[in-house]
């Protein structure tokens, strides 16, 4: 089920009043990501308020979520003793059938979910449909009612919420960000035509024409019947073949645990289901008459029809996991959403979603998946981080910001922001405030000297070519320019020169466009105000007093570093000796998740706790000073390979490596990387490659330890980013093409018309009947006339929208992952919730690459 985003607060209300001392706590299954992490904070923070009891979990992965499933939520149905109650998964789930793999919607019983509620925040597309159009117990089946919507719960339409939905006997509710309701009606419709046909077996024959009955249908039986409610086979994104089930039964979990996304299943318990049923398949029968009984189509006509008709929808639905992964609206927004239809929003709540929507720019998650992000001088039309949608989420912060942070009025004084200067410490010591900054695109410029802040700035990373010693050159000459000598930029940018930070701003716009760096700092009016308040560009900065002021990107980063490497981690970790291990077992091996978890609670601790975030800001730094370290050795040593769908660099001789096991480390040294790369291309030939997407990416890390390659694949960026592919572009497009169709009938009426008019003042003149044909040849060569125009304009609607597919640009990794190996032998561990990063056997890489560099890796 899904719930609308109208309705976002129904089911916490319902929980708010129906919560007492007695309930079981509420269970939070949250990923190891800054965006769930500050999800998660604004959710206990309303649990807190209402004095809802929680317990919080965190979950590294898809095999530590079926364990979870096992051990803490089946336990919760009534089925099992338990006493129902509520899971809300954030960041967590939502491209897999959470029914399955927690436990519950066990294979073969009828009793599902147990009063056990499910609530889904995911920003990963795609999602799994199963969870959107089903994931509700049905009602008991009669003989009146035995359709999958006649079932369904009540207020559950389509697998809608509506507001007469009343919770308490469980199921899997996703909460929409609008994107099910604008863009999913074609995959809803195919989804719920599946569960609703009969079971019967597809042998791959060619149908052919399915309303040719075959002179043998007199062997088949009339009345064929088969059982529903067996559970259909999966399948995944191959084609209908697949030799799995050939293959050993410890590879093949080795392969994946990763549940592939299934086709519906039909609900239990539906008895016989006759292919002869006239009322429902057949659309030519003709009335019963006494005299002669109607007569059919044959039983095998029917069989073909209804296969062709389920072979249609399944390709349907195939066709929607297959566009590639990419994300939507960030969780903690959507927390925020929540908090503001309830009358909580406040600084704080207002402050961790900031955070969350900045770190996913960090980690190049857009709506391209995770790629590169385009700049605005690239060769096609972007609106940054998400397209449109990010703009309009940005601009959403700062109206908050700017109303619940009124500015201070009567003292006169101009803040330093407003003249292009970056704030670096706080009003008065009681200063909490959020405000605006025109943040230039250096790294922890307040905590780092302007040198190294600028030196490991992804965005100069590529733009000066940094590391490359003519980049440094190019870095230096660039500060002499402006007139910072290396002794001043290297010292502690807090404690430089007043007059050289109020003059930074000035001197970056003068000599940022000789350097290729147009959007090194956010545009500002030269009498301290942005035009209509809009402050594109600019970032956010919030104050503790005098203890500190951090940027939002600032506070992200740190998070991020928490998460990857640890807390006080200012050392490269040792790497143990290789392993002889065989296969990678999931039941025998000690998961990174054990390593991992412990991360989770210093980044959640270190959110609302300023000196925890201090602590971590060393640990920040060493973790750029490695990307930036590796990424140098890479690029200044070519180690980079060219194969045919792809770029491959390989992470094993830097003294850092161990760091990059992580993969959320991994990704942002491919990002890195891969924007370099993308720079490079444009130097070369004037634009990206791929239609100004750039080239796709695959990074791998060696962990001697458990001797395995992490790998990563990053798209190219582009596709979606554009603004045209944006959602609202997309309803505007939608909505031209309507009024050309409109204006086309309106067209071909007013011809009409006067063709009327014509003849019939002609037929006032002439009454003589060979006279009469040739008006209606003429009528005719006139109506052809207008169909001919007709057809062409809908032929130029066509070859527009061919241009502007669905799906263009988005990352497809994750399928080509599956695909490669559903093919091979390779021993390879799908368990991340992001599907473009997988495990492989060291001994098998070669092969996986082979195999991966023949498939579409981009959209």
């Amino acid at each position: 089920m899904y719930l609308p985003r109208s309705l976002i607060s129904k089911l916490y209300q319902h929980l708010q009043n129906t919560r007492h001392p007695l309930s079981p706590p509420v269970l939070v299954l949250v990923a190891l990501e800054p965006d769930a992490l500050c999800a998660c904070r604004i959710l206990t923070r309303l649990f807190k308020h209402d004095y809802i009891p929680h317990k919080i979990q965190p979950v590294a992965g898809y095999a530590d979520l079926e364990r979870v499933g096992r051990e803490l939520v089946s336990p919760m149905m009534e089925t099992r003793g338990g006493a129902g109650g509520v899971v809300v998964c954030l960041g967590v789930g939502g491209m897999v059938d959470l029914g399955t793999i927690l436990g519950l919607e066990p294979e073969g019983e009828g009793n599902t979910f147990g009063g056990v509620e499910v609530w889904v925040v995911d920003a990963h597309r795609p999602w799994n449909l199963s969870n959107l159009f089903g994931g509700f117990p049905l009602e008991p089946e009669t003989e009146d009612v035995t359709t999958y919507a006649a079932r369904s719960p009540v207020g559950v339409q389509g697998g809608r919420i509506d507001r007469a939905y009343r919770p308490g006997k469980g199921g899997i509710v996703v909460m929409d960000d609008g994107d099910i309701e604008d863009e999913l009606t074609k995959e809803r419709d195919a989804y719920l035509a599946i569960v609703d046909m009969p079971e019967i077996e597809d042998d791959g024959e060619d149908l052919g024409d399915s309303d040719d009955d075959s002179e043998n249908d007199d062997e088949e039986p009339a009345e064929t019947t088969v059982r529903a409610g067996q559970k259909r086979k999966s399948w995944d994104f191959d084609d209908e073949d697949s030799d799995e089930d050939d293959r050993p039964r410890q590879r093949r979990r080795s392969n994946s645990s990763s549940p592939i996304p299934d086709s519906p299943r039909r609900p239990a318990q539906r008895g016989l289901i006759s292919l002869r049923d006239d009322a429902v398949f057949s659309d030519n029968s003709e009335p019963p008459t006494a005299a002669q009984p109607p007569k059919g189509p044959s039983a095998r006509s029917l069989r073909r029809r209804l296969l062709q008709l389920r072979r249609d929808n399944e390709s349907t639905l195939r066709e929607y996991y297959r566009l590639g992964a990419s994300y939507s609206e960030p969780i903690s927004s959507m927390m925020y959403s929540l908090a503001s239809e309830l009358g909580r929003e406040d600084n704080d709540l207002l402050w961790l979603t900031i955070v969350g929507v900045t770190s996913m720019e960090l980690y190049g998650r857009s709506s391209a998946g995770v790629a590169v992000t385009v700049r605005a001088g690239d060769s096609r039309p972007t609106s940054g981080w998400m397209g449109l949608r990010g703009a309009r989420i940005r601009q959403l912060l700062r109206d908050e910001v700017r109303r619940l942070n009124p500015p201070e009025i009567g003292n006169g004084r101009v803040l330093p922001e407003a003249t292009g200067i970056i704030p670096t410490t706080a009003r008065s010591p009681e200063d909490t405030s959020i405000r605006l900054s025109p943040e230039p695109k250096f790294l922890l410029i307040r905590h780092w000297s302007l040198y190294d802040s600028m030196l490991h700035s992804p965005y100069l990373f590529s733009r000066l070519k940094t590391w490359s010693e003519t980049g440094l050159k190019r870095l230096h000459k660039l500060l002499a320019k402006m007139g910072v000598s290396l002794v001043q930029c290297k010292q502690s940018y807090a404690h430089m020169d007043m007059m050289l930070k109020r003059e930074l701003r000035t001197k970056l716009l003068k000599y940022a466009s000789l350097y290729n760096l147009d959007e090194l700092v956010p545009t500002i009016d030269t009498d301290g105000k942005d035009r209509g308040g809009a402050k594109d560009g600019w970032g956010f900065v919030r104050s503790w007093g005098w203890r500190a002021t951090l940027s939002a990107q600032d506070v992200g980063v740190v998070i991020g570093a928490l998460l990857e490497v640890g807390k006080g981690t200012t050392a490269a970790p040792e790497s143990a000796a290789g392993s002889s291990q065989d296969l990678i077992d999931l039941d025998n091996e000690q998961t990174m998740s054990e390593e991992w978890l412990p991360r989770f609670w210093d980044g959640y601790d270190a959110l609302e706790d300023i000196e925890s975030l201090k602590a971590g800001l060393p640990t920040a730094q060493y973790l750029h000073k490695a990307i930036f370290t590796t990424g140098t050795t890479i690029l200044k040593k070519k180690q980079i390979s060219h194969l045919r769908a792809f770029r491959m660099c390989v992470v094993k001789d830097s003294p850092d490596a161990a760091l990059f096991n992580h993969p959320g480390a991994l990704t942002k040294l491919a990002l890195w990387i891969g924007e370099a790369l993308a720079e490079q291309e444009k130097e070369a030939t004037g634009k990206l490659a791929l239609g100004g997407r750039g080239t796709p990416l695959v990074a791998a890390s060696l962990d001697e330890k458990r001797g395995v390659y992490v790998v990563v694949g990053t798209g190219g960026g582009g596709g979606p980013d554009t603004s045209f592919l944006d959602a609202e572009a997309a309803k505007k497009k939608a909505a031209e093409k309507e009024a050309r169709a409109k204006a086309r009938e309106q067209k071909r009426k007013n011809k009409e018309k006067i063709r009327t008019e014509k003849k019939e003042a002609k037929k006032a003149q002439k009454g003589a009947a060979g006279e009469r044909d040739d008006d209606d040849e003429d009528e005719e060569s006139d109506s052809g006339g207008s169909d001919s125009e007709t057809d062409s304009d809908e032929e130029s609607d066509e070859e527009d929208d061919g241009v502007r597919e669905r799906g263009y640009g988005l990352n497809r990794f994750g399928t080509a992952f599956q695909d490669v190996v559903s093919e091979t032998n390779a021993r390879v561990r799908i368990d991340s919730f992001e599907h473009c990063v997988v495990e492989v056997k060291k001994e098998d890489l070669g092969g996986f690459l082979e195999s991966l560099s023949m498939k579409a890796v981009v959209g």
